[in-house]
């Protein structure tokens, strides 16, 4: 029976995070991409799982173990009634009825919970059932209840990964939950036959069990159950937090793209599954689990610290760092769609001759792989170790055995949602993540004090171990280096030529390569250069350009803050009287008003002193889709393709959002960094016009009256608006204008399928099919 059930828990584990990565993506497009509405929808998926968890576990200790196995198959199949609709329901449903009223907190957190909790209550009561159903003693609850959470951890792992880089690019979001609902009905039908069978052996009911092995039980395990619900809600405070923390230090080192954060999450549930799996094999002989538990939750926050602090240390000091110390100071992020390519050459190899090693993307593993496992790989191996090692401390008897684990579930993970939220929307923002890291470190130290204090007489691990764990945690927290030391060694630069700043939000610096920020500063978002000072160039020309050929422009919504060039740009229209900034990264407004203040430059100070221009903070989409109001020019700052979340603001829904927004004779404008963005755009605008990089569309005819473009261009007031920032704005602009191009109504513009779309936003997601046999052939063949 164990084996079936593993293979039917990692594979449900596997289609849980195929819906979690996918949802996350549809939901971030009815409620936002910022980390207020990303924490919603995290808060939201986990109270339904937490619901589930609770209910569950009551439902399982009052079900014989075929019933257990029966609800399990009725729970998977639940989830995939829900996963085959799910892109209805969350896009279809929320996205395009309720996406209006989605700037209401309280009624958007009341929409995902109740929209999510069929699915996620689902998941989080197969924990319990199936474990009831696999455990008839006591005695193999730790060891059963461990392994089924590891291989449905390791599961949900190789889900992430696989989701990220396979399905996503191949099938999009739609044809990705297809594959998970699929995989979840398989799952319950491979826990049928196992219920049969389990039913045709007629086990002895519940009460029949020998359900107690508290002869055998440490008297630390006789502390109330609340205490160790309390214990373990802490638990899931801390960790989650550590989550954030790790995600946010790994997403500025690795340039974030479309691919990093499924890429780090599979790493952080690897770990997090394979340490359960290993406690597994030792947590029901074990004499003093509580002590052990305490003491692994101590060493998992000394080792979050210490692994940073040697880092930042050595990472320009030691020759085996230096390539990441270089890596950091690099403008562009690593080049994924080359390394997926390396990786299909490998793949090849391996069905069609001998692999060849070398045709591995060394860079792209030890920046992927390499590195994230160093910093967190050990922590989250002994998180995972320590919750079989609970169970052994808090399942004494089977006939309570489902309400304990839905128990501690829930308590668990009501402490990471407060995580989540004090951590991402509180300590963040008031501390900095350099700040939040030292107190959870020392939070962590706080584990390894109640073993020292509570069981002082349960071995030498209370005893002698646990102070020095406390005490570790101490030191560390106080050695750790300050936030813009930190932030500086992880930008390939020093504290002195940096400026930083950081919110819940993300992390904008400004770097120079001169103390006096004289020479040219370099604008980094979450670690991606985004754009330089001083002024000039493609965002120079995103805002001018459409300012210049508006007939009479009074308003203006610029989605995108970064160096403010393209803000600037579009405030050289003195016509304008209204211009809206929307910036989902807050902190890059106070790096722009730190540096005016050491280096006065005429660009920043229009940005930043410009009483037209209002500075509004969130997602750019959301805010669009929320707002009654309509714009002369409604332009996205240029924006990788690439970048997480880039999908959504190249997408034919989000083209027509713009439009829909726009004023008669009004001007909707985008960077072209791809043919797949031309055909997009083109599709939705019926007339435009094409400036090298640079499609701009309208409802109406576009008239491009050089005469007239040349007098605003000439005039007193557009001279001495860019002459401040040093910009010849005519003669950036002029090239462009030479070779314009102009696109009337085509009824063959609207037939092309191979566009960005909400639910398959191809270019985001453009990487070499990595596992795709057709396209597959063995060496010499082609």
């Amino acid at each position: 029976m164990l084996p079936a059930a593993l293979v039917s828990f990692f594979l449900s584990g596997y289609a849980a995070l195929l819906y979690q990565v996918t949802w996350q993506r549809l939901l971030a497009i009815f409620s936002g991409a910022d980390v207020y509405s990303a924490t919603l929808v995290i808060a939201a998926f986990m109270a339904g799982l937490g619901c589930g968890s609770l209910a569950g576990g009551h439902l399982a200790d009052r079900l014989t173990r075929t019933g257990a196995l029966l609800a399990f198959a009725a729970a998977e199949a639940g989830i995939a009634v829900f996963g085959f609709q799910s892109k209805t329901i969350l896009y279809d449903v929320l996205y395009g009825w309720f996406a209006p009223f989605a700037d209401n907190t309280v009624l958007t957190a009341a929409i995902l919970f109740f929209t999510l909790l069929w699915p996620t209550s689902l998941m989080g009561a197969s924990l319990p059932l199936l474990s009831r159903a696999l455990t008839n003693r006591a005695a193999v609850a730790a060891r059963n209840v461990g392994w089924l959470y590891g291989v449905n951890t390791i599961g949900a792992a190789s889900g992430a990964l696989l989701g990220i880089w396979v399905f996503l690019p191949r099938h999009g979001l739609e044809g990705t939950l297809q594959a998970a609902a699929w995989i979840n009905l398989a799952c319950a039908a491979l826990a049928l036959p196992v219920a049969l069978g389990s039913a045709l052996r007629q086990p002895a009911p519940i009460s029949g069990v020998a359900s107690s092995i508290e002869a055998n039980v440490p008297a630390s395990s006789r502390l109330p159950f609340l205490f160790w619900l309390t214990v373990f809600a802490l638990s899931g405070f801390i960790a989650l937090s550590f989550e954030l923390i790790w995600f946010r230090l790994l997403g500025v080192m690795l340039k974030s793209t479309a691919f990093t954060f499924g890429t780090l999450l599979a790493q952080y549930l690897f770990w997090l599954g394979l340490g359960a799996a290993l406690g597994s094999a030792f947590a029901s002989r074990m004499n003093r689990p509580a002590p052990l538990f305490l003491a692994l939750q101590a060493a998992a926050g000394l080792y979050a610290g210490v692994s940073l602090t040697v880092l930042i240390a050595q990472i320009d000091a030691l020759p085996s760092l230096r390539w990441f110390h270089d890596y950091f100071g690099r403008y562009e992020p690593f080049d994924v769609y080359a390394a997926a390519g390396e990786i299909r050459g490998f793949v090849n190899d391996v069905i069609w001759s001998a692999p060849t090693w070398h045709r591995l993307p060394g860079d792209a593993f030890r920046l992927y792989f390499g590195l994230p496992a160093l910093l967190i790989a050990p922590a989250t191996l002994l998180m995972g170790v320590s919750f079989p090692v609970l169970q052994r401390v808090v399942q004494t008897d089977t006939a309570r055995l489902g309400r304990r684990i839905g128990a501690l579930l829930m308590a668990n993970i009501v402490g990471s949602t407060c995580g989540t939220m004090v951590t991402g929307w509180l300590l963040l923002a008031v501390a900095g993540t350099a700040l939040t890291l030292k107190v959870m470190v020392l939070m962590s130290g706080l584990f390894a004090l109640a073993s020292w204090k509570i069981f002082p007489n349960e071995g030498l691990l209370a005893r002698a171990i646990a102070p020095w764990l406390g005490a570790g945690a101490l030191v560390t927290a106080i050695v750790m280096p300050p936030g813009a030391q930190m932030w500086a060694k992880l930008h390939g630069t020093t504290a002195d030529r940096m400026i930083v700043a950081e919110d819940g939000s993300g992390v904008s610096a400004l770097k120079s390569s001169t103390a006096s920020f004289d020479a040219g500063v370099t604008v980094f978002v979450n670690g991606l250069g985004q754009s330089q000072l001083p002024y000039g160039g493609i965002h120079t020309q995103l805002g001018a350009l459409p300012a210049m050929i508006h007939p009479n422009p009074h308003s203006a919504a610029i989605i995108g803050l970064g160096s403010g060039d393209t803000l600037f740009a579009v405030a050289g229209r003195p016509e304008l009287e209204r211009i809206v900034s929307i910036e989902i990264v807050q902190p890059q407004l106070d790096t722009l008003r730190a540096l005016f203040e050491r280096r006065r430059y005429g660009g920043l100070q229009a940005v930043l002193h410009d009483r037209r221009i209002h500075h509004v903070f969130g997602d750019g989409r959301l805010h669009l889709a929320t707002t009654g109001e309509t714009f002369d020019i409604i332009e996205t700052d240029a924006l990788r393709p690439d970048s997480a979340y880039a999908g959504n603001l190249y997408s034919v829904e989000y083209f027509r959002l713009i439009r829909d927004h726009l004023k008669p004779g009004g001007l909707a404008v985008t960077w072209v960094p791809t043919d797949r963005v031309s055909r997009t755009f083109l599709q939705v605008f019926e007339h435009a016009a094409r400036f090298g990089a640079i499609l701009i569309g309208s409802n109406e005819p576009i008239r491009l009256d050089r005469a007239a473009i040349e007098r605003r261009l000439a005039d007193r007031r557009v001279q001495q608006h860019f002459g401040h920032a040093g910009v010849d704005i005519g003669r950036q602009l002029r090239p462009l204008l030479d070779h314009a191009r102009l696109f009337g109504p085509d009824p063959e513009r609207r037939r092309v399928t191979d566009v960005n779309t909400d639910v398959h936003p191809r270019d985001e997601f453009d990487i070499p099919e990595i596992f795709d046999p057709s396209l597959l052939r063995p060496e010499g063949s082609r």
